[in-house]
C-alpha cells in the first residue's frame, strides 16, 4: 500500500503540479507541491519525507542546489528530477548531483509513476542492509548494530 509514502512535489508550474499530483494520489501517495525552491527546503526540514520529484529552474533556490542540500542531509532520500534541461550534460550534473532519477519533460506521467514505483521497490528491497546515522552515532540493520565514532560496535 502506498498510502504511507509521503512525496514532496517541487516544481512552479502549476499545471504540470496539479496533473502530477493528482495522478500521483491517484496511485496512493501523499503529495505535498511547493512552487519555490526556499519553500521546498523549509519543507524539507520541517517533516520526513519518502522521495522529492524536483524540477531545476524554480524561483528563489533552483533544484540542483535544492538537490546538493538533500544529500547533505541525507544520502538515501530518493530524488526525482523533472526538467526542461534536456542535454546530456545537465542530465548527468542532475545525477552526480545527487539525484536518482532525471526525466527530460515532456515525460509521460505514466513513466514517472512507474519510476516513482521502481524507486520504492528499490528501496524496500534495499530495506535489509539499511545503516541510519545521526552525527556521531550510528545503526545498523538487519543486526540493529549501534557504533560510536571511534569505538568498535556493539554486539
Amino acid at each position: 500500500m502506498n498510502s504511507a509514502k509521503k512525496i514532496l512535489l517541487v516544481e512552479d508550474d502549476q499545471d504540470i503540479a496539479t496533473l502530477l499530483r493528482l495522478n500521483l494520489q491517484d496511485e496512493g501517495y501523499q503529495i505535498v507541491h511547493e512552487a519555490d525552491g526556499n519553500q521546498a527546503l523549509i519543507q524539507l526540514e520541517k517533516q520526513s519525507w519518502d522521495a522529492v520529484i524536483l524540477d531545476l529552474m524554480l524561483p528563489g533556490v533552483d533544484g540542483l542546489e535544492i538537490c546538493r542540500r538533500i544529500r547533505q542531509m541525507t544520502r538515501y532520500l530518493p530524488v526525482i528530477i523533472i526538467s526542461a534541461r534536456t542535454s546530456e550534460t545537465h542530465r548527468v550534473l542532475g545525477l552526480e548531483m545527487g539525484a536518482d532519477d532525471y526525466l527530460p519533460k515532456p515525460f509521460s506521467v505514466l513513466e514517472l509513476i512507474a519510476r516513482v514505483k521502481a524507486l520504492f521497490r528499490r528501496q524496500e528491497a534495499m530495506g535489509q542492509n539499511i545503516r541510519l546515522e545521526s552525527g556521531l552515532n550510528s545503526l545498523s540493520r538487519p543486526r540493529y548494530r549501534t557504533a560510536v565514532a571511534g569505538s568498535a560496535p556493539a554486539r
